[in-house]
């Protein structure tokens, strides 16, 4: 009895903490609002908040605050931006066991913040090629050693491309015998470099595209304000969404092959493609917004590749690497639709 006392008050502590956080966020937005928009728009922003935010209470008590990656059992984690599980799903052609988890996070700089905040993991190695992770400073003490991609950027894709994670992935899983390892992708996040996602004019997006044709909008922007006469649909965006999920699997396949241990593939957040939160409905959403905690955006496959080769993970002092420049960073953001 006092233990399940204990377990359901800590489980509505940490409900409390994440929902503090995202209020925290919210306010932060909206006093963002007032000081460039004024009192009107600033109340308006606040009241849009509020269902947000009473939503996120229902879906939390009903489905869990969420999982510390760091505290489940794997050698290897891949790491999907912006992946929905139903997506996931539907695609997945490797061996393997699909389960879900809670993510801590509806965007990939809630999610870092909440897993490794203020802590440290020195016997991890995290490959990287989310600009989030040097925005937040996460790249210098947190981990054994960061290998950042970010310099590895394909200027045409506007993106990390799969393969170049790869590959530093299985140089760092040679490397580092003893450690764990986290290998972040950027893909299915936009933008999409598939057949069909080159297609799509967005921001971000350049490749076979003349710089006057390009639409100065992220293909959700263009969703939430499109006009009847729209070129751009959801399925042709599910259509993207897929193909880009599809070419990081082709890079993920020959890896896991080839590396030790049990490796788990999840995602940091999904992705919402016009639904509405529930149960105090909204209008339709796009995209993924800080603090917002609905299934599409917080539930994400947990993939589970078994292995009878566990590695042997020790702790060592961090390694040093160069800090990548703030002005990289802002560009890679922007290219990814977060400006």
């Amino acid at each position: 009895m006092i233990v399940e006392s204990y377990i359901e008050w800590n489980h509505i502590a940490i409900i409390f903490k994440i929902q503090l956080n995202s209020m925290r966020h919210h306010l932060s937005r909206a006093r963002q609002v007032y000081n460039t928009r004024g009192l009107r728009d600033m109340v308006i922003t606040t009241l849009k908040y509020i269902p947000i935010e009473l939503n996120n209470i229902f879906y939390q008590t009903k489905c869990g605050s969420g999982v510390n990656i760091m505290d489940q059992d794997w050698d290897n984690l891949i790491i999907l931006d912006a992946c929905r599980y139903d997506l996931f799903a539907n695609h997945v052609t490797i061996d393997g066991k699909l389960e879900s988890r809670i993510s801590l996070g509806s965007t990939s700089d809630e999610f870092l913040e909440q897993n490794f905040g203020d802590k440290t993991f020195h016997n991890t190695v995290y490959i990287n090629s989310n600009p989030y992770l040097p925005r937040l400073d996460l790249d210098h003490g947190t981990f054994h050693a960061v290998v950042d991609l970010l310099n590895e950027w394909d200027s045409e894709l506007q993106t990390v491309h799969p393969e170049t994670v790869t590959d530093a992935t299985y140089e760092a899983h040679k490397k580092y015998p003893n450690k764990r390892i986290i290998a972040h992708y950027m893909q299915p996040h936009i933008p999409f470099i598939g057949e069909t996602g080159r297609k799509i004019s967005s921001k971000g997006w350049t490749l076979g595209q003349e710089a006057s044709n390009i639409k100065e909008k992220t293909v959700w922007q263009q969703l939430r304000e499109q006009s009847s006469d729209s070129e751009l649909s959801e399925d042709l965006v599910w259509e993207a969404y897929s193909e880009n999920l599809e070419i990081v699997f082709s890079s993920i396949a020959p890896l896991i092959e080839n590396i030790s241990g049990i490796t788990v593939i999840t995602a940091d957040h999904g992705n919402l493609i016009g639904e509405r939160l529930q149960p105090i409905p909204t209008k339709k959403k796009y995209g993924h917004y800080y603090g917002v905690y609905a299934p599409e955006l917080v539930k994400v496959p947990w993939f589970i590749i078994e292995s009878d080769q566990r590695r042997e993970v020790t702790s060592g002092c961090p390694v040093e690497n160069e800090s990548t420049p703030d002005r990289v960073i802002e560009r890679r953001l922007e290219s990814l639709g977060y400006k």
